[in-house]
């Protein structure tokens, strides 16, 4: 278990009340509330020499963007120099919570070109995570980029050879991995005291309403909605695709599952220390909901993985009608061993032991992070790796992608980690990637 200080726990609820309108939708009531992975107290520098800022530029400053704008201003030592949307309202709003200084953009190519620019933090539409990302690389700009990763495997894989190519330091957003909780889990689950793990188990539960079916029409004032649109295929505007809710249509999210596997499989991937699935089968559809939203509400996704000959289950299970999850949690994830099952969520943990056995936790074992944010700050000067770099993020993302591939294809799909390719079923390999529409590309890397 994880005991904060009321500080620590307002640190770390920043973001989460950044985002309180959308979480309530994504993960039923309550949300807010699971706030993770604190930053660490730091005594307060009254002043930062000039040659020790680090200088932002935001793309993208919706609810995430705008949290986290609020979250970076916090240290010392960095100052926000720039921000853009396509959304005035957005900007404005940015820009006034960074304290009215920054300049503000609509075309991230601006921000960009900007030499005084150390790094970006890109928090955009799933579907704009990989042009500016890779750009921003060969600009020499580090850059922090939200999960998922990235909107299809092949521009994930893109992201990470622009990163390695123009020695750039990264994080994608995946704050939990930084709590205290997390590195326990994984702790006790590399120690063995559950035995032989077999099984896991993550899940999603909530009661979510429907979108409706509102009728298309003009985007709202100050859009510009082509370049919102960008690479993906031309669209009338709807209000159900636009803002928050557009992680609910495939032209630009992945649905539950791409939206929050970078926050749970985690877990299973750093406990089980693995890097993909073998095979992935997948089923489900929009069931409950009625709307005009195209990702499904119910899904039921089984990977297989396998460690130094040891196979083992990863299910993921999602139900976006009903809150009843497992565990009399609406959010999870578990470890089932022949010794005993461990059950988590962000903060928390507990080990039911099987059949009477005496289950000793292990010491602790990881080092702790300083926190996912400082993390990223501290790298940027030190050069070094961050612990969800995009080599990281990356495996994580494809979890979710190729979950999303499965469904689409009703096949159960086998994976090779080593191509990136579908080895099975050759017509699959399509959906690793996507059409750009023109005048849009992916800059090669």
């Amino acid at each position: 278990m994880t005991d904060w200080t009321r500080r620590e726990f307002l640190a770390a609820g920043t973001l989460a009340v950044a985002q309180a309108e959308g979480q309530r939708k994504t993960v039923g009531p309550g949300a807010a509330a699971q706030a993770p992975g604190p930053e660490p107290k730091r005594s307060a520098q009254a002043t930062v020499a000039p040659a020790d800022k680090i200088v932002l530029g935001f793309i993208g400053v919706g609810g995430m963007g705008t949290g986290l704008l609020q979250i970076f201003k916090k240290f010392p030592e960095v100052e926000i120099a720039a921000v853009c949307d396509v959304y005035e309202p957005h900007l404005r709003r940015a820009q006034s919570a960074a304290g009215g200084t920054p300049e503000t953009y609509s075309d991230f190519r601006r921000v960009l070109d900007r030499k005084d620019l150390d790094a970006v933090v890109i928090a955009t539409p799933d579907h704009w995570h990989a042009i500016p990302t890779i750009l921003a690389c060969q600009a020499g700009k580090d850059v922090y980029c939200e999960k998922p990763l990235a909107h299809r495997v092949h521009e994930g894989r893109a992201m990470v050879q622009a990163a390695l190519k123009y020695q750039r330091v990264t994080q994608m957003g995946n704050l939990m991995h930084a709590g205290e909780n997390y590195h326990r889990v994984v702790e006790i689950v590399r120690s063995g005291v559950l035995g032989k793990i077999s099984k896991t188990r993550v899940w999603m539960a909530a009661d979510r309403s429907g979108l409706g079916r509102p009728q298309d029409g003009p985007p709202p004032s100050g859009c510009d909605y082509d370049f919102w649109l960008g690479p993906a295929p031309a669209r009338p505007f709807n209000p159900n695709r636009f803002t928050f809710n557009w992680r609910y249509f495939w032209d630009y999210g992945g649905g539950i599952l791409t939206d929050f596997c970078c926050h749970i499989v985690d877990l299973v991937h750093w406990a089980m220390e693995v890097e993909a699935p073998q095979t992935i089968t997948a089923v489900g559809g929009r069931f409950a909901l009625a709307d005009n939203a195209e990702t499904p509400d119910t899904l039921e996704v089984t990977y297989e993985y396998e460690k130094g000959g040891q196979k083992f289950l990863l299910v993921w299970s999602e139900t976006d009608a009903n809150a009843h999850g497992v565990e009399n949690k609406g959010l999870g994830i578990m470890f089932q061993g022949t010794d005993g099952t461990l059950v988590a969520d962000y903060r928390t943990y507990r080990i039911i032991a099987e059949k009477g056995r005496q289950i000793d936790e292990p010491a602790k074992s990881l080092a702790r992070s300083v926190g996912h944010h400082r993390e990223w700050l501290d790298a940027i000067k030190s050069r070094a790796q961050c612990s969800c770099h995009f080599g990281y993020g990356h495996r994580l993302a494809s979890v979710g992608n190729l979950g999303n591939i499965a469904l689409w294809t009703g096949e159960k799909l086998t994976w090779d980690r080593a191509s990136e390719q579908i080895i099975n079923h050759p017509e699959a390999n399509l959906y690793l990637t996507k059409e750009y529409r023109k005048p849009w590309a992916l800059p090669s890397v």
